[in-house]
C-alpha cells in the first residue's frame, strides 16, 4: 500500500512541474539559468531527506552517472520545451519516455519482446499522432518544443536503463540515490552554463531565477524522493504504471490552472489517455 501512495505522490509532484515552470518562466524567462535554479532548489528536499535518514552506504556511482543524463541533460531541454510548447503538451510528450526506454532495452540489452509491450508502444504512438492533429493551439506554441520534450524524455529513458543495468546489488537509500542524481545533473548544467556564458554566467541573475523557480525545484525534488522510495518498497510492475499518470496530471492541472493560455482540446485529451495507458502497459509488463 505504501508503494502505491508514494508512486501516486511522485506522479502528482512531477505532473505539477510543467505548470509551475510555466509560471516561473513568465516571471523569469531565462530557461537555462532557470533549469540550474530548479536543480539547486530540488537539492533542498532530497538533501534534508538524505541527512535525516543518514544511510550513506552502497555504491553511489551508477546514480552519479545516471544523473548526467537526467536531470543533467534532460532538465535544460525540459524547461525549454515548456517555454516553447506549453505545460500540457510538454507533460504529455514526456509521457512517451516508457516507449523510448523499452526500445533501448530491446535493442541494446536484449530484453524479451512481449505482446503488452507492443500494444503499449502502439498506444503511445497513436497518442503522439493525436497530438500532432490538433487544429487549435496557443499563439505562443512552437513545434520545436515538442521535439525538445521528446529529447528530454529520451534522456529520462536512457537514465532509467543505466540505473537498471549498472546499479549494483548494494543497498543505497532512496534519498541518497536521488541526491546523487541531482548533484551530478546540477554539475553538468553548471558546466554547460559556464562554457556558454563564462565563469560569471551561472552567478549573474541566479538570485531572481532561484526565487522564481524554487517551487518547481522543491516539487521536483519531492517527486524524486517519492519515486525512489516507491521503487524501494514495491514491484516495478506496480509502481511504473502509477507513475505514468504524471502526464495526465500535467494536462489536467494545465487545463484547470492555466486556462485559455493552454487551449487544451479534444485531441490533447485523447493523446493523454492513449499515452498514459501505453506507458502503464509498458511499466506493468516490462
Amino acid at each position: 500500500m505504501a508503494a502505491v501512495v508514494l508512486a501516486l505522490c511522485s506522479a502528482a509532484a512531477f505532473g505539477s512541474l510543467a505548470v509551475t515552470l510555466t509560471r516561473a518562466l513568465g516571471r523569469y524567462g531565462d530557461a537555462e539559468l532557470g533549469a540550474f535554479a530548479t536543480i539547486l532548489a530540488a537539492l533542498i528536499p532530497v538533501g534534508i531527506g538524505a541527512l535525516i535518514r543518514f544511510e550513506w552506504e552502497g555504491a553511489v556511482w551508477p546514480y552519479l552517472l545516471a544523473g548526467l543524463l537526467a536531470p543533467g541533460a534532460s532538465q535544460i531541454l525540459y524547461v525549454r520545451a515548456v517555454q516553447k510548447a506549453g505545460a500540457s503538451r510538454t507533460a504529455l510528450v514526456v509521457g512517451a519516455a516508457p516507449l523510448v526506454s523499452v526500445t533501448i532495452a530491446l535493442a541494446a540489452f536484449g530484453e524479451p519482446i512481449r505482446a503488452p509491450l507492443i500494444v503499449g508502444a502502439l498506444l503511445i504512438v497513436f497518442g503522439g499522432i493525436a497530438l500532432t492533429r490538433e487544429s487549435v493551439r496557443p499563439e505562443s506554441f512552437r513545434m520545436v518544443g515538442l521535439l525538445l520534450a521528446f529529447a528530454s524524455a529520451a534522456f529520462f529513458a536512457t537514465r532509467d536503463n543505466v540505473v537498471r543495468h549498472l546499479a549494483t546489488r548494494d543497498h543505497v537509500s532512496p534519498e541518497l540515490a536521488a541526491a546523487a542524481t541531482i548533484v551530478a545533473g546540477g554539475a553538468l548544467v553548471l558546466v554547460v552554463l559556464t562554457a556558454r556564458r563564462g565563469w560569471s554566467g551561472p552567478v549573474r541573475g541566479l538570485r531572481p531565477a532561484f526565487v522564481a523557480f524554487a517551487p518547481s525545484g522543491i516539487l521536483w525534488g519531492l517527486s524524486y524522493i517519492f519515486l525512489f522510495e516507491a521503487f524501494s518498497r514495491g514491484r516495478v510492475s506496480i509502481v511504473s504504471p502509477l507513475v505514468a499518470v504524471e502526464s495526465l496530471v500535467g494536462v489536467v492541472l494545465a487545463a484547470l490552472l492555466l486556462g485559455r493560455t493552454e487551449l487544451v482540446g479534444r485531441h490533447l485529451w485523447i493523446g493523454a489517455a492513449l499515452i498514459v495507458t501505453g506507458g502503464a502497459l509498458i511499466g506493468a509488463f516490462r
